[in-house]
């Protein structure tokens, strides 16, 4: 197939960049985290010239064999003593100043170094080379070339503790997807992704039948046979596999099981535990068998030669169960102590989300190496908590809570007033010392409450991406240049960077145009689908003329792992699309024998088909009702990242094909 594939992002950069010449802009380099310290130097290295990555010790053979993926030029890696020209050298060497993420970047005419204590600090590193070469077109005499300027950068956090929390008990999240975050994580140094694997929906859209209500545990289990999800679950060879490999990628995975709220799954799988006081939802604290079926759960996934969940940390959960009664309080702290003390049974570090204030009560929690999420300062005082020596993540929800399309907490993050107002030091309105010894770090969460509002893998990812790069900024450099100058520059940079080199969740990167669309053909040969998902993302246009042949139901035009575009939808034969478990269609059917230009527009609010330049139809949210309740309403979003992986066995003729952004 003769195709003319085009990079979106390289066009925006080149226009964005223009009028940049070779030095440092403002003494900064492009990219996302801002680095700490910078000494400009003359000079200047043509990207194309770097030929190979080297390294001195076998520790930074992963990240080596990483920077050579991902910057394209190289074309192999070696063990090697010393740097050598047209070379990139990574090298361990202790360095107090640096940390253990810390790094130091020297980019000189012969050869470009990467100093660190650690492999972590070499990625970090290397990350940043990226970046700088992603935005490093530079207008020479009218031509534009690859150019990173000379200087040394010497880098590493404010906070060891940089991250995002992602539901993936209300919303399933295939593990593709996961190994795309994780890799997007690593680009802006984000060391931590904390995956939710059990939750439940809201009763009040299930007809307020707990028996009807969505609950899902996400994880394969041989203890427990029937607990686990149907409609989408990971198996313990996968998520081994995920944390091994996030390791590589200096990002912590932490797996949580939430109880003994949001326990529905649970109650669900085995009813006597639930609470007929507070909710199916709620384990039944007075229930001598809860513990016992928690006890077995952790010993499944933390336990054995070989555990599901090898990383350092596990958190419990804990999260919003209810304080009506004094009693239940104690044995709700009770239930803390005791799935702590589990936890370091394992050798791992207890992660809960903070609560104590909320269940007042007698029972002392010690906070002896144990982690707190602090989201609500009603639900655990901050300075409290601090007072009695708990180490803490800020996840204050008013300000880093994204559910989307649910009407409250943010859709979107406030991208500008975090950049400008918040670091870790906030939790909710409180404010701590710079870089307190107890506050480890700051995280965002994307919580999927509305079950059924049709959200799609890629519109949550929409909404993670920039929510991602200001965390990244404000964890790593909390001081970072916040005026309105600044504002505008770090945002112009964010445009520029998308999801990194190994992905395009965002879908940035693909554009296509074809003289003619065949069927039953792959539209982009690329490095496994694990990394490189194939569709354009919003705002796009498709647009396409078709001579219509009689499509059977079900005919398919373009497909991809995370969706499907149809020329007769399976059930009524309609333009339509599926994705993340939904059918949607146009009002709107082929007729054999017409040739007509079809056009989709998509955003990420719906999308608009159009026959011959008009309109036909708009797809945008549709309304869903809770519990039959007709004033009590919520969003289904009728949206489409489209797909441009396989072409299916459509008997059309179709030509002129054409995605852009």
């Amino acid at each position: 197939m003769t195709m003319k594939l085009k990079t979106t992002l390289f066009a925006l950069i080149i226009f964005q960049l223009s009028i940049v010449n070779c030095q440092w802009i403002n003494a900064q380099p492009l990219c996302i985290p801002t680095v700490q310290e910078i000494t400009p130097a003359q000079g200047t290295v043509e990207v194309e010239k770097i030929a190979t990555v080297t390294y001195d010790n076998p520790e930074l053979k992963s990240v080596a064999d990483y920077l050579n993926k991902a910057w394209e030029n190289t074309n192999s890696t070696s063990l090697q003593k010393k740097g050598s020209a047209n070379a990139i050298f990574l090298f361990m060497k202790p360095d107090k100043k640096l940390g253990d993420e810390g790094y130091r970047l020297s980019i000189s005419p012969k050869v470009i170094t990467i100093q660190a204590t650690t492999a972590k600090g070499a990625l970090w590193g290397a990350q940043t080379l990226l970046q700088m070469k992603q935005t490093s077109f530079i207008n020479s005499g009218g031509v534009y070339k690859r150019l990173l300027p000379c200087g040394t950068i010497t880098d590493k956090p404010d906070y060891p503790m940089r991250g995002m929390m992602l539901d993936c008990g209300r919303k399933f999240f295939p593990m593709s997807y996961l190994y795309s975050l994780v890799n997007i994580l690593s680009y802006y140094k984000m060391n931590t992704l904390q995956l939710h694997l059990n939750d439940n929906g809201f009763k009040d859209q299930y007809n307020n039948d707990w028996n009807e209500t969505q609950a899902a545990f996400r994880m394969e289990s041989d203890l427990f046979p029937g607990l686990t999800a149907i409609d989408g679950s990971y198996s313990k060879k996968e998520m081994r596999d995920l944390i091994r490999y996030a390791e590589t990628m200096g990002v912590e995975i932490i797996p949580e099981f939430d109880a003994p709220a949001h326990s529905l799954a649970f109650t669900h799988f085995r009813p006597s535990l639930g609470s007929e006081e507070f909710g199916a939802d709620h384990l039944n604290l007075r229930n001598p068998e809860v513990i016992p079926f928690l006890d077995s759960l952790y010993s499944e996934y933390l336990g054995g030669p070989d555990p599901v969940f090898p990383g350092p940390r596990f958190h419990i959960g804990t999260d919003e169960y209810s304080n009506k009664d004094s009693a239940i309080c104690e044995r709700f702290r009770e239930l803390i102590v005791h799935l702590c003390n589990t936890v370091k049974s394992y050798g791992k570090q207890p992660i809960f989300w903070g609560s104590l204030t909320h269940a007042k009560g007698v029972t002392p929690v010690p906070s002896d190496g144990v982690m707190m999420s602090m989201w609500y300062n009603g639900y655990a005082d901050p300075r409290e908590m601090h007072k009695q020596g708990f180490h803490m993540i800020s996840i204050p929800d008013g300000l880093v809570y994204i559910v989307p399309a649910a009407g409250y907490y943010y859709d979107y993050l406030n991208i500008k007033n975090l950049y400008q107002n918040w670091d870790p030091s906030r939790i909710g309105k409180e404010r701590f010392q710079h870089q307190d010894p107890l506050i480890d770090g700051g995280m965002f969460a994307v919580w999927n409450d509305m079950t059924k509002n049709g959200i799609s893998v890629g519109d949550v990812h929409h909404r993670a991406l920039p929510a991602i790069q200001v965390i990244a900024e404000k964890c790593w450099k909390a001081k970072a240049d916040t005026t309105e100058v600044g504002w505008e520059k770090w945002t112009n940079f964010a445009s520029l960077l998308g999801d990194g080199p190994l992905t395009d969740e965002i879908g940035h990167k693909s554009m296509v145009q074809l003289k003619e669309l065949k069927p039953n053909t792959t539209i982009f040969n690329g490095q496994s689908s694990i990394f490189n998902i194939h569709q354009i993302g919003y705002p796009y246009n498709v647009e396409f003329t078709i001579e219509w042949a009689d499509e059977k139901p079900g005919t398919v035009l373009c497909t991809s792992e995370r969706s499907t575009f149809y020329l007769a939808d399976p059930v009524k034969g309609m333009l339509g699309f599926s994705r993340d478990g939904y059918l949607f269609n146009f009002r709107y059917r082929g007729k054999a024998g017409k040739r007509e230009t079809l056009g989709l527009k998509g955003d990420n609010q719906g999308i608009s088909l159009f026959a011959d330049g008009k309109l036909v139809e708009r797809l945008k949210p549709d309304v869903g009702y809770k519990a039959n309740d007709k004033k009590s309403t919520y969003k289904i979003m009728r949206t489409l990242v489209f797909p441009l992986q396989q072409t299916g066995n459509f008997r059309s003729k179709i030509t002129n094909f054409k995605a852009n952004r």
